[in-house]
């Protein structure tokens, strides 16, 4: 794999992390860069976005580079048989760098060791969400002050939710307690839980999403049941409402909590939860733009 490429969050040590927060920070400071001027990104998204694709697509209008892509494969030789390998091996004679969203786990990883540019991994099947992670890593240093030591709830599809995964690798350097909210088929997937076993990171794991669960949260991660990673739609229907976060459950929460969620929402967060202070979402979709404006200069080695 290239070094420059960021397939995984474990691909950053924990310096890497914090100096990329401090670029997220400088670019909030001032999002209009002109550092990209005469540089040619692609996306290429064969699955859906919506913020991560236009979050990526605005940072590099805003750092003044060109953006080429598709955000539908199916207008894409991909249709006529065309392999990942060849998209990306004729993609990247076009472009400095390629950002790609894949249903397939592994994508990514596979496109960074095929591809003469770097890759970003914009989500990877049920696998890693990285530049995700550090816009969750930035949201949660702004309104805590710190990474360390914080108690972080995560709740709903613990198994598929890559955007989850992501995140408790990252955390994994900063000395967290984990509580892990889940009904039994979308529990945090074994792999996860021994890695806090060997790093000696404490967790939990409910399957009641309970006030007394949130009263010990700094930090309240909810996620979607994703319909798109179920083959069997009985099962899906029979998990896809299990929890819904309710302003009035937050009564006795910290005043430090913040509830983040990577978004979109269907009903894991009820809409009298979007007034209270402690919701802190929308804001963090907003932090996508200068972490992804961070990662993109840090690929290409652009100082600023």
């Amino acid at each position: 794999m290239r070094k420059e490429s960021l397939v995984s969050i474990t691909d950053y040590s924990k310096e890497e992390i914090l100096d990329l927060l401090e670029q997220a920070r400088k670019f909030e400071e001032n999002p209009n860069r002109k550092v990209l001027e005469g540089k040619v990104i692609a996306t290429l998204f064969f699955e859906p976005s919506t913020r991560t694709r236009l979050s990526f697509e605005t940072a590099v209008n805003r750092l003044g580079g060109r953006i080429i892509g598709f955000s539908d494969a199916s207008t894409t030789s991909s249709t006529k048989g065309e392999t990942l390998k060849d998209t990306i091996m004729m993609v990247s004679n076009y472009v400095d760098l390629i950002i790609m969203r894949h249903y397939l786990d592994g994508a990514a990883r596979y496109a960074s060791e095929v591809s003469s540019i770097p890759i970003i991994n914009a989500g990877d099947g049920a696998n890693q969400h990285p530049s995700q992670t550090m816009l969750d890593l930035y949201s949660i240093y702004k309104t805590q002050g710190t990474l360390e030591n914080l108690n972080i709830t995560m709740v709903g599809d613990l198994k598929y939710g890559r955007t989850v995964h992501s995140l408790l690798m990252a955390m994994s350097h900063f000395k967290p307690t984990f509580h892990f909210v889940a009904p039994e088929e979308l529990k945090m997937p074994e792999e996860y839980k021994i890695y806090c076993d060997k790093l000696g990171i404490p967790y939990q794991e409910h399957q009641d999403f309970t006030e007394e669960v949130i009263n010990q949260a700094d930090i309240l991660y909810m996620t979607r049941v994703q319909r798109e990673r179920f083959t069997d739609l009985m099962e899906y229907e029979k998990v896809k409402n299990v929890y819904t976060l309710h302003n009035q459950m937050l009564e006795n929460s910290k005043p430090n909590l913040r509830i983040l969620h990577p978004l979109p929402r269907v009903n894991e967060i009820a809409y009298d939860v979007d007034d209270n202070p402690k919701a802190y979402y929308f804001e963090q979709a907003k932090n996508g733009l200068y972490a992804r404006q961070a990662i993109i200069c840090k690929v290409l080695g652009i100082e600023i």
